[in-house]
């Protein structure tokens, strides 16, 4: 059991008075048999009132309404988690997927229909044109063995960039611009599981910094293996998610996993910067 500490905070400055609408933070871990939350603390500037929900993915997500204009909005998050997943290798997968390409089973074909339908099918073509040099068609291959090359393909075919913009790149200018930050890394190699048939989804949260890595908020690919379930691939550090990976949301799509969301009004300008700082710290 490893045992981690996640620091994050994020600030917004105005010139102005300005008027916050509804904002959504999505920051808290995703429990289960292999995280479970042991503390945590949420602070808001402005005051204001937070409602839990729990979205169409099993996402807690935090909605914050705030009652009087502000110049500052900031947000604090303190989560200390136990992490239980020591080893990601340790899973079985089922003997009739062991080999692909393989058929998912009846009772799970329906429920992964969303995750195996691309999310950017105008760049089907230019992403079958590179995943040809991966894989031919046809071929009888180990399962795990194709998706570890997949991985391992990304982080070394392009340069990693960090990058502040809101978004992700379509997985066409990924492949054509030969660089990404791990957001738009995870939304190629989720769109490049799918074309093979298997589910694959986006996954936002943390990862502990190390040396060679990048973080330490984060993003990678979770894909359906039959008998080993939902299986995290990160190809941006060309690892499998493990006891360094906490996730926060899971989203068939990326922009329904952002960590912050939310509107405001004021004069036009009145937007100043933002600030935004993150720590993951073993305990």
């Amino acid at each position: 059991m490893k045992r981690i500490r996640i620091t994050h905070r994020t600030v917004y400055y105005y010139h102005s008075l300005v008027t916050l609408g509804t904002h959504r933070a999505l920051l808290r871990p995703r429990e289960g048999h292999d995280v479970h939350i042991e503390g945590s603390i949420l602070t808001i500037e402005p005051k204001g009132e937070v409602r839990w929900l729990r979205d169409i993915y099993g996402n807690s997500i935090a909605v914050i309404t705030f009652a009087e204009p502000t110049q500052k909005l900031s947000l604090f998050s303190e989560v200390s988690v136990a992490h239980y997943n020591e080893n990601p290798l340790d899973f079985l997968i089922e003997p009739g997927a062991l080999s692909y390409p393989f058929q998912y089973a009846a009772d799970e074909q329906t429920e992964l229909i969303p995750y195996r339908l691309s999310s950017y099918p105008h760049d089907v073509t230019a992403l079958q044109v590179w995943l040809h040099q991966i894989y031919t068609p046809g071929q009888l291959i180990n399962t795990f063995e194709l998706l570890n090359r997949l991985n391992t393909s990304i982080f070394q075919s392009f340069r990693y960039a960090r990058r502040e913009e809101a978004g992700v790149q379509f997985p066409s200018q990924t492949l054509t611009w030969g660089t990404g930050s791990c957001r738009d890394y995870a939304v190629l190699m989720m769109e490049a599981a799918r074309y093979w048939g298997f589910g694959a989804r986006f996954v936002t949260g943390y990862i502990q910094m190390s040396e060679g890595q990048h973080g330490s908020t984060h993003a990678w690919t979770e894909i359906y293996i039959p008998g080993a379930g939902w299986r995290g691939f990160d190809p941006t550090n060309n690892k499998l998610a493990g006891s360094e990976h906490v996730s926060v949301a899971v989203a068939r799509d990326p922009d329904k996993a952002m960590p912050f969301s939310g509107a405001w009004r004021g004069m036009p300008g009145a937007f100043d910067r933002m600030e935004i700082s993150v720590q993951v710290v073993s305990l």
